[in-house]
């Protein structure tokens, strides 16, 4: 059996378009105007590319196809994978992945990234008195 393996390439992010219409998961109201003209849409990332990638001086070369000498570095993006994004539909590429639609988004045209972190619970000042 062949496995699929989704390799994202650059500042380019994988979002699955949240369908819900008028009131985004996270209590953000988007306005009517912006449904019906599709500027605006919202969804989860799913993956997201390595990032803005950087020149290495030590690879530049009269030869650039000989041998690369060390390994490409990025600047990483903002996004994460589990993040809510607001973004651009007109910078958005549909594709289809087994079945689901997905949209391929530059990090560009992300607007607003809505990200839950886990809060450390507050230390009780008697408990650490009594220890």
């Amino acid at each position: 059996m062949i496995e699929k393996k989704i390799i994202v390439v650059g500042d380019r992010v994988l979002i699955q378009p949240d369908e819900s219409r008028s009131k985004t998961a996270h209590g953000l109201y988007l306005p009517q105007g912006v449904h019906e003209k599709e500027k605006v849409q919202a969804g989860f990332v799913v993956k997201v590319g390595p990032g803005y990638p950087l020149a290495d001086p030590a690879n530049l070369s009269d030869e650039p196809w000989g041998e690369q000498q060390s390994e490409p570095r990025y600047i990483p993006l903002q996004v994460e994978e589990g993040d809510y994004a607001i973004f651009m539909r007109k910078a958005a590429i549909e594709v289809e992945i087994d079945d689901q639609k997905y949209v391929i988004v530059p990090q560009s045209a992300i607007l607003l990234v809505i990200r839950e972190e886990l809060i450390p619970p507050p230390i009780d000042e008697e408990e650490t008195e009594t220890d």
